[in-house]
């Protein structure tokens, strides 16, 4: 596994924080469906000292250029939030259809076991916010392409997409086209 930036050259994470990062996943195979093999995310999470490197390296890149950090459901609400808190910013949800209860935004999309719908509140974002994305896996790129359109829509501007580990032999980024994206880790 590796560090990649959007251009795919080696970006300037803390090769050692990848490292860690890589060691704490968990492969589950057959999950959600037979021929699937999930990315387990949350070893990371109950490592305290892990999670706030992770954060920390997100933060570093994107001080005082974001105005709000949007979380992919549901482990992206996890680090986005504290990213969103680090740098005291707004934080906005995208959820799975019919999950949020006032005036939403939907986009549907093919993902690599099935399709979704995701929504986002039509006043989560507003015109001309530098907006952040942020989930966990880039796998298929379905949902995080979703998401920034959900982000266009509300009138703002995707100013990155971070990832904490990024399946490359899925080619997710291709789906994202000028978006810039960052991953800790490439598998």
């Amino acid at each position: 596994m590796s560090s990649t930036d959007q251009a795919g050259q080696e970006s300037h994470h803390d090769e050692s924080l990848a490292r860690d990062v890589d060691a704490a996943l968990r492969s589950i195979p057959d999950f959600p469906e037979p021929g699937v093999v999930f990315k387990d995310f949350t070893p990371v999470l109950l490592d305290p000292a892990l999670r706030t490197r992770v954060v920390r390296d997100v933060v570093r890149r994107h001080r005082g250029g974001v105005d709000v950090v949007v979380g992919i459901e549901a482990r992206g609400f996890i680090i986005g939030a504290v990213v969103a808190h680090e740098l005291e910013v707004g934080f906005a949800l995208v959820r799975k259809e019919g999950k949020l209860p006032g005036a939403t935004h939907s986009v549907s999309y093919d993902l690599e076991y099935g399709s979704a719908t995701v929504e986002v509140h039509e006043d989560a974002i507003r015109p001309a916010q530098r907006v952040l994305v942020v989930d966990d896996v880039l796998a298929t790129g379905g949902t995080a392409a979703a998401t920034c359109d959900l982000v266009e829509r509300c009138g703002g501007s995707v100013v990155g997409v971070e990832v904490v580990l990024e399946l490359g032999f899925l080619d997710g980024r291709s789906r994202l086209g000028d978006y810039p994206v960052t991953a800790l880790l490439t598998d």
